[in-house]
């Protein structure tokens, strides 16, 4: 018996041990329990905040598409007009940009273009394009700039133009998107695309019967080809008017682009007023052009090599003299100094050079130097830390003269290229500005008989003012050549359907 005493006393403190063990376990549970609910609890509410402010921004993006016909008259704390408010409160400098209306059409298919050429030559060639794919009723596709010619430049579209306010500037006429479609761009991908260069100087009827049934049969249409591919002349009005928008309201370039080219500007301002001399005396263009007046033997050579080393410029025999003679050569520096100084530019004035570099150096530019030494450059304006992103990129870089010469208070071209001709335009746009057209025809044999001999200095600046008095960017008419489209006046150097000043009374043609 006193074993079983003891075995149960044994039991006895043992159970009051367990039992005190059990108790720590339970308190140790419900502990666990206890935070895991509070864990559960904040990861709720973090999870509904989550989900609310995601509510909020959605219903912020659909008040801001859809506001006007969805979302009108629903209680917001934050509505479009109190955005527009904070905005314009909060940076009363900068107003707050209102968009145009979408436009809405049933969509023909797409139009992908592939601009070839310079920077002024792809700019006018997407004002063309937009104006094609607004009459097709088709969506444009952000367009391709030309990166496999002389120049190399591998900028795209968004690198020189903004991008955004290109597409929703021009969203009233026309869609815009930056890609294909998913599906249509791996088709594209595959090569399954058609791709064709339409007729130089089409009618906008051509695209419309020619160009519209293939984007309806494959969707997709690629043209690899965009210069010169609309006509000056015989176009509905509102396609001239679309394309002066795009040229003039659309195309802006990068703020990176318009602020250092806003710099430029104010160095010069800082020093008075200042002529931007467009001298178009690069290599490439002396090589293409054939053109080689005051070049020694080996820079004639060097500069043939050239031109036949470019299978795509298709003329190689060129007689230089003949082709000056006709008024085709760019006037040389030397020609340029005396022509300036016969029209009485003042000395004094600062010369801003828009161009790349003059071939011969220099040398080449010794007269003019003299005559006119106040010259610059953007290279020697602006430090190398500004322009460092903008070497081996030279439409970016002519980017930066266009947005020159269009302030400039004089601009002389001394060849009719495709930057002559759309800055030409662009300052008639800004209000006739003045800009001398010369005439290097009639120049070049006035310069040589004033070498000659022929002509006193008084003579041959009178001969030179008196040519060039009508020729100052002022109001007139395009000439219009029929069947002639490369002799007659270039739309973009005179879009007068778009120029208020305009005098409709003026016949809108010569005939020749």
């Amino acid at each position: 018996m006193c074993r079983i005493e003891g075995q149960k006393s044994k039991l006895t403190v043992m159970g009051f041990k367990a039992g005190a063990l059990g108790d720590s376990r339970v308190e140790k549970l419900k502990s666990s329990m206890m935070s895991r609910s509070r864990m559960k609890l904040w990861m709720m509410r973090a999870t509904t905040s989550i989900l609310l402010w995601t509510c909020v921004v959605q219903l912020m993006i659909l008040g801001e598409t859809w506001g006007p016909r969805v979302l009108k008259g629903w209680p917001s704390c934050f509505s479009q007009e109190s955005a527009t408010a904070f905005v314009v409160n909060s940076s009363p400098e900068v107003p707050a940009r209102v968009l145009p209306p979408k436009r809405v059409y049933k969509n023909n298919g797409y139009l992908m273009v592939s601009c070839n050429g310079g920077l002024n030559q792809m700019r006018s060639a997407i004002c063309d394009m937009v104006a094609i794919a607004r009459y097709l009723n088709v969506t444009l596709i952000v367009p391709e700039l030309d990166k496999t010619s002389f120049w190399a430049d591998p900028s795209v579209f968004q690198d020189i133009f903004d991008v955004d306010h290109f597409i929703t500037s021009l969203r009233d006429e026309v869609r815009i998107l930056r890609e294909l479609p998913p599906r249509l761009k791996r088709r594209v991908e595959l090569g399954m695309i058609y791709t064709m260069p339409p007729i130089s100087w089409s009618d906008i009827s051509y695209y419309h019967n020619q160009i519209l049934p293939l984007i309806r049969k494959y969707k997709v249409v690629h043209l690899n080809r965009t210069d010169a591919r609309l006509a000056n002349n015989g176009q509905p009005m509102e396609i001239q008017k679309l394309r002066c928008r795009v040229n003039f309201g659309a195309l802006k370039f990068t703020p990176q682009i318009e602020e250092l080219g806003r710099k430029v500007i104010r160095l010069l301002r800082q020093k008075g007023p200042f002529m931007v001399l467009h001298l178009r005396y690069e290599m490439d263009m002396l090589a293409f052009s054939g053109c080689s007046q005051g070049c020694n033997k080996d820079e004639i050579d060097e500069l043939t090599r050239m031109r036949y080393a470019y299978p795509w410029w298709k003329e190689k025999i060129i007689n230089s003299k003949l082709k000056r003679r006709d008024g085709l050569c760019p006037l040389t520096p030397e020609e340029t100094a005396l022509t300036l100084r016969a029209l009485d530019i003042d000395s004094s004035i600062q010369v801003y050079i828009a161009a790349g570099e003059i071939y011969g150096g220099r040398r080449r530019l010794a007269s003019l130097s003299a005559a006119y030494p106040n010259l610059v450059r953007k290279e020697t304006l602006l430090e190398p830390s500004d322009l460092m992103f903008f070497q081996n990129h030279s439409s970016q870089m002519a980017a930066l003269d266009y947005l020159v010469s269009l302030e400039s208070d004089i601009f002389v071209p001394t060849y009719d290229g495709n930057m002559a001709k759309v800055v030409e335009g662009h300052r008639r746009y800004l209000g006739y500005k003045k800009t001398i057209l010369l005439d290097r025809k009639l120049l070049v044999d006035l310069i040589d008989q004033h070498t000659a001999g022929s002509f006193t200095w008084d003579e041959f600046s009178n001969a030179v003012k008196e040519a060039h008095a009508e020729r100052m960017g002022n109001p007139t008419k395009r000439l219009v050549i029929p069947d002639r489209p490369k002799e007659e006046d270039y739309f973009y150097s005179n879009p007068w359907e778009c120029l208020e000043s305009s005098n409709e009374d003026e016949t809108l043609s010569s005939s020749i």
